[in-house]
């Protein structure tokens, strides 16, 4: 047997495994997992569904930890985190993927230094063209690739320890070349055997119905899936036919100048009866690896400082923003197998 059925081989005994230990009833079901370990969902409070500490587009050949100290991140970020913990967030889902400078010690620092509960993932990106995606993720199977995600998931992420709390995959406007394709398969067979839910960098909204098609032919119920940056796509039909077959339309993006058209995206998801289905981040920060003193980092706060007031005056209850920024994060995050 060469080295390349030994590694399938091993991709494939691993899968069995995970599916195993679902079937045993794995204890972390029903759970969200932090980088300071597992808690209640309850727990988790008002939540931003997708924000960055650190991230570096140096690429995938280039971006190693050498190129930035923690502690010069953590000086920066300190301040911005502490603002949000301060105006109630409790929660904060970091999206940095692997290859992109994903730090989850880091995390964990900061997690301990401010009380948030912060949330890292697993998987890959391949947007921007695979920029940043390892030079084995074009070669290796759906299996493969999920087979490194799940060890990710059994053991922690690089000897930190650390568990990931969700999937993140990128992914550029459809149709899905080959190489999207297969990491939307390898999340997929993870999310089976872990329960952990797919948060997808998505190009636009073809890309995100053919994303939901793939998740059904594996087998896995759209719940399972985040479109994120939905709000880039302008045909809200497309929002209500993703929300319609069960999936999480995010519209991240919020930011000073953003906020009267999230208002409208959210209004409008609010007529067709899919409110249930909607989650709202600024996808901000960060401290940008390589640039003089981390350049410009956008602060996280204009979700709680101006959306959520504007949605106020746009008629949205007490109890709608409270399923906005609690209620359905928590459902989205919980580990939980979905079948479809």
């Amino acid at each position: 047997m060469n080295r390349r059925d030994l590694l399938r081989a091993g991709a494939a005994a691993l899968l069995l495994d995970a599916r195993r230990r679902e079937a045993d009833a794995d204890d972390h079901a029903g759970r969200v997992m932090t980088v300071l370990g597992p808690i209640a969902p309850g727990e988790l409070g008002f939540t931003l569904t997708h924000e960055h500490i650190l991230v570096d587009f140096a690429g995938a050949d280039a971006a190693t930890p050498d190129r930035y100290r923690p502690d010069d991140v953590e000086a920066v970020a300190l301040p911005h985190l502490r603002a949000i913990r301060e105006q109630g967030v409790r929660t904060l889902v970091e999206c940095t993927p692997a290859y992109l400078a994903r730090d989850p010690a880091l995390l964990r620092r900061l997690s301990e230094a401010t009380g948030l509960q912060v949330l890292t993932n697993t998987g890959y990106y391949a947007a921007w063209d695979g920029l940043f995606l390892p030079a084995h993720a074009r070669t290796e199977s759906a299996d493969e690739l999920a087979a490194r995600w799940l060890a990710e998931w059994r053991d922690g992420i690089g000897g930190t320890g650390i568990r990931p709390g969700f999937q993140k995959i990128g992914l550029d406007a459809g149709p899905l070349p080959e190489v999207g394709v297969k990491l939307v398969r390898a999340a997929a067979r993870v999310h089976l055997a872990s329960g952990l839910t797919i948060a997808a960098h998505t190009g636009d909204g073809r890309a995100a119905l053919q994303e939901l098609d793939l998740l059904r032919e594996e087998g896995v119920d759209p719940s399972a899936f985040i479109w994120v940056h939905a709000n880039a796509e302008p045909d809200l039909a497309m929002h209500a036919e993703a929300a319609a077959r069960g999936a999480w339309v995010e519209f991240d993006g919020v930011a000073p100048g953003s906020v009267d058209r999230h208002v409208e995206l959210v209004a409008a998801m609010k007529a067709k009866g899919r409110l249930g289905r909607v989650l709202l981040s600024h996808d901000a920060g960060w401290y940008h690896v390589g640039e003089p003193g981390g350049g410009d980092f956008r602060p996280f706060d204009t979700l709680g400082k101006d959306l959520l007031p504007a949605l106020r005056r746009a008629d949205f209850t007490d109890a709608e923003v409270r399923k906005l920024t609690v209620d359905n994060p928590r459902e989205a995050f919980t580990i939980r197998v979905r079948r479809g």
